[in-house]
């Protein structure tokens, strides 16, 4: 009978756009059983998007009427759109014993380490320069040029937010920084903190019983 911890752990992803966490974070989604959060997004779906598999694609007023509930743990304006993570969503996972992948900025970071500070991981990935951030935001030919600009504009400053993370990945080789993120992982959910009630019931056990004859 397995005797782990049964709450669910919430593992945040961040980076500049570019840097390589979604692609990080869908790999270790892939192979743990680790749930993918799914954010709410007014921006349009991008080619090969699923409903509901990559966001939950909504209007600007159904977004307004989720703040207006307070349905959102966080929420947050990046390149124009807005991207939200919901409350019951996350209660969901951890409640269920269910660990949950976030891919936010930094803002939204900081908002579900606050709400929920003990179950909660922190991960940025770094570029390995912003030449070669440059080079991979303009290589996937996703964006117009001038919003590239913004993209590259806005990695400055969340870069000096890098300080508010539990552990920083450089992604110079992405099967290196797969291999680090994978132990971060795997070292997380093995805290004394997270583990203790099985330490707990094994210490109960051994005082039922009592002293070993001699």
């Amino acid at each position: 009978m397995s005797r782990e911890v049964s709450r669910g752990l919430l593992l945040v992803i961040s980076s500049p756009s570019g840097a390589g966490k979604t692609t990080l974070a869908r790999r270790l989604a892939a192979e743990f059983d680790i749930r993918f959060s799914v954010s709410f997004t007014t921006r349009s779906p991008r080619a090969g998007e699923v409903e509901g598999k990559d966001y939950c694609f909504v209007s600007n007023e159904h977004f307004d009427q989720m703040i207006a509930a307070k349905e959102f743990a966080e929420w947050a304006v990046v390149h124009g759109n807005r991207y939200g993570t919901s409350i019951a969503a996350v209660k969901q996972s951890i409640d269920g014993g269910l660990d949950c992948l976030f891919d936010v900025d930094y803002q939204g970071g900081q908002q579900i380490r606050k709400l929920w500070p003990d179950d909660s991981v922190l991960c940025f990935i770094l570029p390995p320069s912003m030449e070669e951030l440059e080079r991979r935001l303009r290589r996937r030919a996703t964006d117009a040029p001038d919003v590239i600009e913004r993209r590259l504009a806005m990695a400055c400053k969340e870069l000096r937010h890098y300080h508010e993370y539990d552990y920083l990945v450089v992604n110079d080789d992405l099967s290196r920084a797969y291999d680090q993120l994978r132990a971060i992982y795997l070292a997380a959910r093995c805290t004394r903190a997270r583990k203790e009630p099985v330490a707990q019931t094994l210490l109960a056990e051994a005082a039922s019983r009592g002293s070993p004859s001699t």
